[in-house]
């Protein structure tokens, strides 16, 4: 999940004291702090200042000036909050000074990840995400609309494992409307975590797992379907809402809606394999195949169809096998579905050779048929990509 980010170019801060015209004594005395640079004496000399005249619009710029200068964005922000609801007179200098420490942020969080990635050390690792987190955070509060920002912190949270704090950056990106991506991401760390809910009703058999299980899924599906709707040709949207459906058990209202999906645009390859999915899940082969055929014939180059095209012949071939030895009757008829999975994976092997889970299927597959020595060849093969 690691990432390299790039940096925003920024403009430096520029500071210029205005005329001395009515001032107060602590107004006067902490511009020439500044000027000096003796920020401390400044600081504490505005604090008098706005403690003595609330309603010191310049008196809080400048203390929002001097907590920027300190890297606390928070009160810098609270500071500047207080000057505007006082007088728009240092509008325009608040707005730039936003707009410098939201690209400041960016920038300091690029570099903290930067550096995180190129570490191997597990704490120093650590803390350099931290310090990014800590620096996309101050440049959102600038910027609250700052797409960039967002996604950084999504990646940088889930480099900490920190699955859960990046559902509130993810639903604002969401909210933003601008990345597909973050509609895939936040629908599908809601199904996870609805199967981990279920998992766990499964063996504790507590209903309240159930039901947060089932809040999750719907909350999935509820994102996704908005995310279709404004992206109705993004892949992985529609695959992860296909997957939400089967996590919640709404395989009928996932078949109807992939099933005018495919009947409005039936040249979609995702409607065609999102389609094919459900209807492997729904053990109806034949329907699958023909969803999974169109969407290969429409990109001969589409990994995810091809695999699962070769995963309905040998489910289908094992169906088939089940039924006969149900029947107690001999037949190789089930042998026509398994050999017709082996160009499928093959084709993905040549795309994705190092997968040994891959390697094994096809060597059952082999086994199934018969072939010792092409079984053989394909378990050697995932033993060696294992190691």
């Amino acid at each position: 999940m690691k990432k390299v980010f790039i940096y925003l170019s920024i403009l430096g801060m520029v500071f210029g004291i205005t005329a001395f015209q009515c001032a107060s004594a602590e107004l006067t005395g902490a511009k020439l702090y500044i000027n000096q640079k003796q920020y401390e004496k400044a600081k504490e000399t505005l604090l008098k200042e706005v403690q003595k005249n609330p309603n010191s619009d310049e008196g809080w710029y400048l203390l929002g000036y001097l907590y920027g200068e300190e890297g606390d964005i928070p009160k810098m922000l609270e500071a500047f909050d207080k000057s505007l609801s006082i007088s728009k007179k240092f509008e325009n200098e608040i707005r730039d000074s936003k707009r410098y420490y939201w690209a400041t942020g960016f920038n300091k969080g690029v570099s903290f990840f930067n550096k995180a990635t190129k570490t191997a050390d597990k704490d120093s690792m650590k803390m350099f995400f931290e310090k990014a987190a800590e620096n996309f955070k101050n440049s959102i509060l600038c910027e609250p609309d700052s797409a960039g920002a967002y996604i950084n912190l999504v990646y940088t949270y889930l480099n900490l494992n920190r699955i859960d704090d990046t559902i509130e950056p993810l639903q604002k990106l969401v909210n933003i409307g601008t990345s597909s991506e973050a509609f895939a991401m936040l629908g599908q760390i809601y199904t996870e975590k609805g199967n981990q809910l279920m998992d766990s009703y499964k063996v504790s058999k507590n209903v309240s797992d159930s039901l947060q299980a089932m809040e999750n899924f719907n909350k999935a599906i509820e994102v996704l379907e908005k995310g279709k709707a404004k992206y109705p040709d993004d892949g992985e949207i529609l695959l992860r809402l296909s997957n939400a459906y089967i996590s919640a058990n709404k395989l009928d209202v996932a078949m109807g809606a992939f099933k005018e999906g495919v009947n409005k645009e039936p040249n979609n390859k995702f409607y065609r394999y999102n389609y094919g999915v459900l209807l492997l899940n729904a053990n109806n082969y034949p329907e699958a195949e023909a969803q999974f055929k169109a969407a290969v014939e429409l990109d001969p180059s589409y990994t995810n169809a091809i695999y699962n095209l070769a995963v309905t012949y040998i489910r289908w071939g094992a169906k088939i096998r089940e039924e006969m030895e149900e029947k107690g009757e001999v037949s190789d008829a089930y042998k026509e579905k398994f050999s017709a999975a082996i160009p499928y994976l093959e084709k993905y092997l040549e795309v994705n050779p190092k997968e040994p889970a891959i390697w094994e299927l096809l060597g059952k597959v082999y086994a199934n048929l018969g072939n010792k020595e092409k079984s053989e060849e394909a378990f050697n093969k995932a033993d060696q990509y294992r190691k």
